[in-house]
């Protein structure tokens, strides 16, 4: 069974770039485009993980983060901030609003998939919050 990773990004370079990576290590990439669509898909594509962007159009990543975590089902889902966020609080902020992990944007592309397979491996064994 392929693990599928929900990504909200509008920026279509970040999202070829993540797409790209993530397929290479057999993962499967869906996209939503803004804060409303990404909650919108999470509810229907049952993602094993989401990316989620914080600069979003219709509603921001903080915004579309606290209402995925009124989603019962997506609970124990990782939602992990992929940012160019990068001031000091952006980690914190992102992980009040409801988000498990947190990666600054430009990625690495040589150790992206590890951090991805960290966070799944870390909801799969029940230590997904914090």
């Amino acid at each position: 069974m392929t693990t599928r990773v929900l990504y909200v990004e509008d920026n279509d370079q970040n999202y070829y770039l993540v797409k790209f990576i993530l397929e290479a290590q057999g993962y499967e990439v869906v996209r939503a485009r803004d804060g409303r669509e990404g909650i919108e898909l999470a509810r229907t594509v049952d993602p094993a993980l989401i990316l989620l962007d914080i600069q979003l159009p219709v509603m921001d990543g903080y915004e579309t983060a606290r209402e995925l975590r009124t989603i019962p089902g997506l609970a124990p889902v990782p939602v992990v901030a992929l940012t160019s966020y990068a001031m000091a609080g952006d980690r914190e902020k992102a992980l009040a609003a409801g988000c498990t992990g947190y990666i600054e944007k430009p990625i690495d592309p040589t150790t992206f998939s590890g951090e991805i397979a960290a966070h799944l491996a870390r909801s799969r064994s029940g230590g997904g919050s914090g």
